[in-house]
């Protein structure tokens, strides 16, 4: 039989991960381009570093997907989602929303997820089929019904400006029928923010699975529907897409992607 973790022990790895962040916060930072507007620090690879050492230290037979080395090979039923520093280039710019995502999925399913905000010291957490919770207060995602009182918040690629089918219609389509559109630069944020009621509703469209894994389960325990912006239970397969919000406000954004193009 596999060895699982458990949840305290992904709170134990976000914190401490979360302080290699908000050590190196503030600092200049050696960046190197992933593409044109894609970066990663020295710190990110500190971080990814420490999680992964003590991942394979516990779970030596686990499979890890990070956002930087990619894929660790291991067992497919024992799957661990992380990004290290989710926010980077907030991070690079001295702008303080980034958080720690790591989620543990096992036999396809998510598990438990955790998203860390170290410098707001906010830890969003669930176990499926236990709720979530923050900071260790159970949360609830808003019961708004009314698009044009949502607060949506959604994300673009880095391939934002080669890629047709960057986003920024559906950003302009529903900006002039919510109460607004943020882009706040996280997608693991995103989520905890839709978890915790802050937002209504967030999509974005091409992402790594490792952004979204931990948040996705969290905004679901929360009470949040989640899908693929085509409304698929699957949102974790290359190149993943996501749909979050209040069960009202995801029906009205599905409704908008089915019907195709934003006008």
């Amino acid at each position: 039989m596999p060895n699982h973790p458990d949840l305290d022990f992904l709170i134990h790895l976000a914190s401490r991960s979360g302080a290699i962040l908000r050590e190196g916060f503030g600092k200049e930072h050696q960046i190197d381009y992933k593409s044109a507007i894609d970066i990663v620090t020295e710190v990110d690879h500190r971080s990814e570093a420490y999680l992964l050492g003590e991942i394979r230290r516990q779970f030596p037979e686990h499979r890890i997907i990070s956002e930087e080395t990619g894929l660790v090979q291991g067992k497919d039923c024992c799957v661990w989602y992380i990004d290290p520093l989710d926010g980077t280039v907030n991070y690079a710019h001295h702008i303080p929303i980034f958080a720690v995502s790591i989620a543990y999925v096992a036999e396809g399913q998510i598990k438990l997820g955790v998203i860390y905000e170290p410098l707001r010291d906010e830890c969003f957490t669930a176990e499926a089929g236990k709720g979530a919770r923050l900071n260790d207060r159970p949360i609830q995602c808003s019961k708004t019904s009314e698009m044009e009182q949502a607060l949506l918040v959604t994300g673009f690629s880095y391939d934002v400006r080669t890629n047709p089918v960057n986003n920024l219609d559906w950003f302009a389509y529903f900006t002039l029928r919510s109460r607004g559109v943020r882009r706040i630069g996280s997608a693991a944020v995103d989520l905890g923010y839709i978890a915790a009621g802050r937002f209504d509703g967030y999509w974005e469209l091409q992402l790594g699975s490792y952004d979204i894994a931990a948040g996705a389960l969290i905004a679901a325990e929360a009470g949040a529907t989640v899908t693929s912006i085509r409304g698929m239970a699957d949102f974790l397969t290359p190149p993943a897409s996501i749909l979050a919000a209040t069960p009202a406000i995801h029906d009205q954004l599905l409704q908008a992607f089915i019907g195709g193009r934003a006008e």
